[in-house]
């Protein structure tokens, strides 16, 4: 049997991605001097308010203990792990790491989707339909990596200082756009390392419209899916959506609460948009 695992960028909590057929393992976040394990714990927007009243978070990656724990449970089976994006996280690591310590490491794939959240989530998706349709872990992870291909995402943050607080941003670059009322929107390097900037706009709209163009030089419609993910921005998210759709109609899309280990990257008030070819 193939056994499908990941982590919480899926932006399932370990009671839904069971419900869907895999397992997680949760990111952490500490915040106010407690940590939580995300979705489980603590809610995105229970995450939000507390930032609002003062306090700034961190995050981390599951222990690798905790991650062989999940390995073990499945002495049987053959795993694949499909881990968040390698570079803007240690959780891959953690995951290959937690591989070679188990004793049935032979049985065990650890795939670096290169993305997160959306994209992340649908690639999950995915490799459980496959799973259960008898696939082997060679088909899998050559369907994964079609997939990752196609995927791209944009994420415009609502304050500078939180990409500037986790290196994405130069001091200077953020205190300029911060004092210029300026929006930068972000994008992943070829290989989904690390964030960099796509274009910096005046204000959402335009930002938005930055992205919409984006979307229509590759032609994003029927047999494409759109995810936009929020921080406690659920009317910009919508005002995102419309927009989208109205330039790209046939696409499938998807609003959800961005996860609270993304949040701290990103900031209050971000909103992610990404796609993958279905």
């Amino acid at each position: 049997m193939v056994r499908i695992v990941s982590d919480t960028s899926t932006l399932y909590s370990t009671a839904q991605a069971k419900n869907a057929g895999f397992h997680v393992s949760p990111l952490s976040v500490t915040i106010a001097g407690k940590t939580y394990r995300e979705f489980d714990e603590i809610s995105s927007e229970e995450f939000v308010e507390i930032i609002r009243q003062g306090h700034m978070p961190t995050s981390s990656q599951p222990a690798i203990g905790e991650v062989e724990q999940l390995y073990a449970s499945f002495p049987e089976d053959e795993i694949i792990n499909v881990a968040m994006a390698h570079g803007l996280s240690g959780t891959y690591t953690s995951a290959v790491a937690a591989a070679q310590l188990c004793e049935h490491a032979e049985n065990i794939t650890v795939i670096n989707t290169r993305t997160l959240c959306g994209p992340h989530r649908y690639m999950v998706e995915k490799a459980v339909e496959w799973a259960k349709s008898g696939c082997s872990v060679a088909r899998i992870t050559e369907k994964l990596n079609d997939l990752m291909d196609s995927a791209k995402s944009f994420l415009v943050p609502a304050d500078f200082d939180y990409l500037r607080r986790g290196g994405r941003l130069s001091p200077l670059v953020s205190y300029v756009g911060k004092a210029a009322s300026l929006t930068p929107i972000m994008t992943q390097t070829e290989g989904g390392e690390r964030l960099t900037i796509a274009g910096i706009r005046r204000g959402y709209s335009h930002a938005v419209k930055f992205i919409t163009r984006e979307l229509e030089k590759r032609e994003i419609g029927e047999g494409w899916r759109v995810y936009i993910s929020h921080a406690g921005a659920l009317e910009k998210a919508k005002q995102t959506l419309e927009t989208l759709k109205e330039a790209m109609p046939g696409a499938y899309y998807e609003i959800l609460p961005l996860s609270p280990a993304f949040i701290t990257q990103g900031g209050p008030g971000c909103v992610a948009v990404q796609y993958v070819k279905e």
